[in-house]
């Protein structure tokens, strides 16, 4: 392991050392750029930010969607003692907004983003008020179409080890987005504590299609494993989203032995895997496979691992981790090689101090968890009472922890600093678990949250946009992550204050399901009304007897309902009206499987999630290259809408 305190002394203990991140744009699209060229390309990007102003302190937000853009300016801030703030990309007007309020909370950040997503930005920020605070943003920005000179060197600024490296914004949560401040001694101490439990090295090749946004992405699969001299692979998020099978073809290729992906991928690779067969693939280079960033599904893993065995992958190379942007990433490990060691308890009795209640597996109960291994060097873990006091053994309780490798805090964020941490120093990580024979279970979660496709959303965010619909007001809504019992993944419900009938709620429910999706990106599986929305004596929402009841099928019947309403009132489906709608229609049914689309009707009332976009959008940009952005399915959500634009784009 290289001697460094910081990320700028890894960045010159590597600059000499042969080893490249390859990045990958298609099946046989790929740059690579050596450590020496990231390096000199880094301080040249640095001399750009240097003239804008940008000095030793200050916060730059990264806006981008392009791997290689990304890094090389991450890098440029690291080396100028500039400190970078990673803000996704995203595609709806809620991440536009997410830039604007990290923009307001910084104070007076810079900006690298591409003109284009500033020139959206500026549009949205105009339609909801904002203009101010992006004029602002606008005196401080840099583009990165307007970098064509690197050949300047910036002025080197050397940090500290208790200097802020970056700061790392909550990756779904957009109405009130939490920072967490993580200095260079947090990432050095996760670094080490990480490749001593994992046994990163030299030798290993890394692929990863997380994004560089996400801590996973960033931490785990960028800083940690340049760190260790990793020759890493990247690709986009995108690409993932659009061909997934794409992924594990070109582990194969390079003969990876690293890789990750949260529950949602795995579904996703195996979804459009089907019945397709696999022996042409040699996984067998594959040692490690991060599984995190969501709670694991024990079955999926399964699943993942008896479909890929075909293709030499190692049963034991699903490595299930735990962690958190606040520990700077990585928390418990299990011993590299083990097999996957597994619980199954009660899914009722899994409340701080409730002793662990075994079950079997058949039990229509029964929840199994999977072990998430011990604390990594430099880190300890407890599970504690409400009152934040260490419970004994198979006891459910808090997850703590405390190390050098976790934040001191949040961006500026009193209430949620004093929030977070107990009087004796420890950080609340508001997830549940237990430690049974001194391995970590994670059984659930205290704060409020909300897993989809591996990033975190709050409940109030959605629950805000929501109460967007007329009639509904604050309490009377309430946003939940649901996993049903067999399920792998969590759903999205939304639960509504309704005391009229089912046929009065429909129109509601569509436009709430409607203005969920088109702001977030976020598929609502079911939006459900409920007579009576429970609290605490203090007036505090109770998601998880919500989650329960819905869970035990408390709401099927008046769902059922519902759903025959919402099909006997739809219209008889309209008729293609030209080749090009038909074109789109056909399209937008593979891509919306099980689900009927007519011309008229809006995607987002149909349910088109932000990864179903990306779909349609693909084979829209096969038949017309160039033609309609990805964004444009935000302004044209039906399929004649969208066919008109596109032939008044093709006619000009």
């Amino acid at each position: 392991m290289i001697k460094a305190a910081t990320l700028t002394e890894v960045l010159e203990a590597n600059r000499a050392f042969p080893r490249s991140i390859t990045y990958h744009e298609g099946e046989s699209e790929s740059r690579s750029v050596s450590a020496a060229e990231l390096y000199e390309r880094a301080l040249g990007i640095l001399h750009h930010l240097q003239r804008i102003g940008a000095r030793r302190g200050d916060k730059l937000i990264l806006f981008l969607g392009d791997n290689e853009q990304f890094i090389d300016v991450f890098w440029a801030a690291i080396l100028g003692g500039i400190v970078p703030v990673p803000v996704a990309l995203g595609i709806s007007d809620e991440h536009r907004h997410k830039v604007l309020r990290i923009a307001r909370r910084l104070g007076s950040p810079f900006l690298y983003t591409e003109r284009r997503s500033l020139e959206r930005i500026g549009a949205f920020a105009d339609q909801v008020g904002e203009r101010p605070t992006f004029d602002s943003l606008r005196a401080r920005t840099f583009l990165v179409d307007d970098l064509d000179d690197i050949s300047r060197a910036g002025t080197l600024q050397r940090a500290e080890p208790d200097d802020v490296a970056f700061i790392q914004f909550s990756s779904g949560s957009t109405a009130a987005p939490k920072g967490v401040v993580l200095t260079h001694r947090n990432i050095i101490a996760n670094w080490r504590g990480s490749t001593e439990a994992a046994g990163f090295n030299e030798n290993d090749v890394s692929l990863s299609w997380m994004p560089l946004t996400h801590d996973m992405g960033l931490i785990g699969f960028h800083l940690i494993m340049f760190a260790n001299r990793v020759h890493s692979h990247l690709m986009p998020t995108e690409l993932f989203i659009r061909r997934p099978l794409l992924w594990l073809t070109l582990a194969a290729r390079i003969r990876a032995t690293l890789l990750c992906s949260p529950n949602f991928g795995y579904k996703h690779y195996l979804k459009v895997l089907g019945d397709r067969p696999v022996e042409g693939l040699d996984l067998s280079a594959v040692r490690l496979i991060f599984n995190g960033a969501e709670p694991i599904s024990v079955e999926l893993c399964d699943e993942f691992l008896t479909r890929l065995a075909p293709a030499r992958l190692d049963r034991n190379a699903m490595y299930p981790v735990y962690g958190l942007a606040e520990a700077s990433l990585a928390v418990s490990f299990p011993p590299v090689g083990a097999p996957l060691k597994t619980i199954t308890l009660n899914r009722h009795r899994l409340n701080p101090g409730d002793p662990v209640e075994p079950v079997a597996a058949e039990d229509a109960n029964a929840l199994r968890l999977v072990s998430e291994g011990k604390a990594i060097p430099y880190t300890r873990v407890r599970i504690a009472g409400d009152d934040d006091q260490e419970l004994p053994e198979d006891r459910i309780g808090h997850v703590h922890m405390t190390g050098e490798n976790v934040t001191r805090g949040y961006f500026e964020d009193p209430a949620a600093n004093a929030a977070a941490f107990t009087a004796d120093g420890w950080l609340r990580t508001g997830d549940l678990g237990l430690r049974h024979g001194g391995d970590l279970y994670i059984s659930g979660r205290a704060k409020e949250i909300i897993f989809v496709n591996g990033q975190n959303y709050y409940p109030h965010d959605l629950e805000a946009i929501a109460q967007r619909a007329p009639g509904l007001e604050l309490g009377k809504v309430v946003a939940a992550g649901v996993r049903l019992p067999r399920e792998k993944t969590e759903q999205l419900v939304v639960f509504v204050l309704h005391r009229g009938g089912a046929a009065d709620f429909l129109a509601l429910a569509t436009q709430v399901a409607r203005l969920i999706n088109e702001q977030t990106g976020l598929e609502v599986a079911e939006v459900s009304p409920v007579t009576r929305i429970p609290k605490t004596t203090s007036g505090k929402i109770q998601r998880h007897l919500l989650e329960e009841s819905y869970a035990d099928g408390e709401f099927a019947a008046v769902l059922a309902e519902i759903a025959a309403l919402r099909a006997a009132q739809r219209a008889p489906g309209q008729r293609a009206r030209s080749e090009l709608e038909e074109q789109l229609k056909t399209i937008c049914d593979a891509a919306l499987e099980g689900k009927r689309v007519d011309v008229n009707d809006n995607l987002f009332e149909v349910g088109a999630s932000s990864l179903k976009l990306i779909e349609i959008h693909e084979q829209i940009d096969r038949l017309y290259p160039g033609q309609i952005d990805l964004t444009e399915l935000f302004d044209f959500p039906t399929i004649a809408e969208l066919a008109r634009h596109l032939e008044s784009k093709l006619a000009t």
